[in-house]
């Protein structure tokens, strides 16, 4: 039982309640625990032997219950009781975007539908937009919403699907015969939604003994199939993992053929088979002779190619990029300078400003900026005017410890309906720089939207424009605006545009990314994190940006600290 199932089940308890029409502050409790464990960094069960679960903010007597009987039982008398007296396809309604509880309990009561199913044929045969205050929109829009619902219920997010792996890889590197296991298919192109896991273990023999031993790994369910040089797992959590074998002598070929994409494994075989090779499932051949490919850097040389990290290989011009010798100097974790985007205790955060500084110099970054939220986000403790100087007075006695180490004065304010920024002039002018974005009225037209973040960029005082799109992946589709308009005005006005860290959010796309950086907008990554602990989703945009073609000169926040406050104060000068 690992944190994301124990989270998840306190997350379906508060589904329920919310259904029954519990008290929200209880429903919320479940909600706040379910995110403290799936943030807690640590082991859950050694956390509750030593009494840190128990003082874990967000986890009160009761969850912590909850979950002390989860761990030792893998189950909850709680959960059960509620799934026996509310239909699950309830629960499963709430997922769909625009649909709450109150509709959904007069669907039920009006319509007796219980499941996802028989809603789908109260929507296509008219009783759905029959009922009192649905009508005809409604019902159409809870189509695409159940269509949403069923798509999503295939996937995990990639900082889930990146744990259950190197979890599986680490007990596949341990078992007899096993010479190393390496974690592959789309969690090493760092997709941001997961479906199955792919690993590749070289073996130092036979692998049919192996085959054996896996069947019997704890939390094996079964074979789904089996092969010479594969075979594929079902977990008893519902994980399905494809296991490819190789030798030390293919390893390199059959890691590259695991990782995919397909897209990219068809120009490859292309270019092969232009070359008088062969592209088969045992390796790259010439004629009959099994070329030796120890590693995936043997096989791109095979094919007179520059190797192509694995976040590029999405069949998007990347090979005819390495046969130009056009690819570019990636970004990595090491030329971001500066830590951008995380709220303190003075907003929604958990940590203090000085807790801040501390880990994020102990990280290597030579400068952050705390950017709580402002005064409009009243829904998450937004930090309300009069005590921005308090705030400021403790980052500059926070910046008197440090020779080597600067922390920035910023804030993530919100974008109005309007177009217009939270604070006033004179309360802006106080920040180093301020991320804006947008958090409330997801529902406007998409040029409605679009004019809104247009008018939010003639803003001198806007740096950065946070999560652009407003996605949450797996609950919340992106709202409708202009990507292309906002591109254009961001480059004319200097504005950057985030890739936002945060697993939930991974927006900006990395589809979009690269036509963003084409046009000149110059991205920053930021790890919307509410405590040090979320300072690892830098990993993740860091991974997103790489697979947007991005180089160190694209990204804000690889800039050194001055040159950062020169591009924001030029930002603000020339307006």
């Amino acid at each position: 039982m690992d944190k994301k199932e124990v989270a998840s089940t306190l997350e379906e308890i508060a589904a329920y309640l919310e259904l029954k029409g519990e008290d929200q502050f209880r429903v919320r409790a479940y909600q706040t625990a379910a995110r403290a464990i799936a943030a807690f960094q640590g082991d859950l069960r050694e956390a509750l032997t030593t009494g840190q679960l128990a003082e874990l903010k967000g986890v009160g007597p009761t969850t912590l219950d909850i979950v002390t009987h989860v761990l030792s039982t893998g189950t909850s008398p709680v959960l059960e009781q509620l799934r026996d007296r509310i239909p699950h396809g309830l629960v499963e309604m709430l997922r769909i975007p625009g649909l709450g509880v109150n509709k959904i309990r007069q669907i039920h009561d009006t319509l007796a539908i219980d499941s996802l199913g028989e809603l789908e044929t109260a929507a296509l045969d008219g009783r759905l937009a029959k009922l009192p205050r649905f009508g005809p929109r409604t019902a159409e829009k809870v189509l695409r919403g159940i269509q949403f619902v069923r798509q999503v219920s295939e996937f995990r997010l990639l900082h889930h699907a990146r744990q259950e792996a190197a979890a599986l890889a680490a007990a596949l590197a341990e078992m007899p015969g096993v010479v190393q296991a390496t974690v592959a298919g789309s969690v090493r192109r760092w997709r941001e939604l997961i479906r199955d896991l792919d690993f590749v273990v070289e073996t130092d023999g036979p692998a049919s003994g192996l085959v054996d031993r896996l069947g019997m790994a704890p939390g094996v369910r079964e074979f789904v199939l089996q092969h010479d040089r594969a075979v594929t797992l079902r977990f008893s959590s519902g994980t399905v993992a494809d296991v490819y074998f190789a030798s030390a002598a293919d390893r390199g070929f059959q890691l590259l053929r695991a990782t995919g994409s397909g897209e990219h494994l068809v120009a490859l075989k292309a270019r092969a088979e232009a070359l008088g090779l062969q592209w088969s499932d045992q390796g790259l051949m010439r004629g009959r002779t099994l070329l030796v490919t120890r590693s995936e850097h043997d096989v791109y040389d095979l094919l007179g190619l520059r190797y192509i990290p694995p976040e590029l290989r999405e069949g998007n011009g990347e090979v005819e990029a390495a046969e130009k010798d056009h690819l570019p100097a990636l970004i990595d974790v090491d030329d971001l300078l500066g830590f951008l985007h995380c709220h303190s205790n003075y907003s929604d955060g958990g940590s203090t400003v000085a807790e801040w500084a501390d880990a994020c110099r102990a990280a290597g970054y030579a400068y952050m900026g705390i950017t709580d939220h402002s005064e409009a986000a009243a829904y998450a403790g937004g930090l309300a005017a009069d005590r921005v100087a308090a705030q400021h007075a403790e980052i500059d006695q926070v910046n008197r410890r440090y020779t080597d180490f600067r922390v920035l004065k910023g804030v993530e304010v919100d974008i109005l309906a309007d177009g217009s920024l939270d604070y006033t002039a004179e309360i802006r002018a106080t920040f180093d720089f301020i991320i804006a974005s947008i958090h409330t009225r997801f529902g406007m037209g998409k040029r409605e939207m679009t004019d809104r973040i247009l008018t939010a960029m003639d803003d001198p005082s806007m740096s950065i424009l946070g999560h652009p799109t407003g996605r949450l992946l797996l609950s919340r589709e992106p709202y409708p605006i202009d990507l292309d308009a906002i591109f254009e005005k961001a480059a004319a006005v200097g504005v950057a545009i985030e890739i936002n860290a945060d697993p939930q959010r991974l927006d900006l796309d990395w589809r979009v990314a690269r036509r963003a950086a084409a046009k000149g907008v110059t991205i920053s990554i930021g790890a919307d994190a509410h405590s040090v602990t979320g300072m690892e989703h830098m990993d993740l945009g860091i991974g997103i940006a790489r697979k947007g073609w991005l180089a160190p000169n694209q990204v804000l926040n690889a800039l050194p600290v001055d040159a950062f406050l020169e591009r924001v104060a030029r930002r603000r000068a020339a307006r």
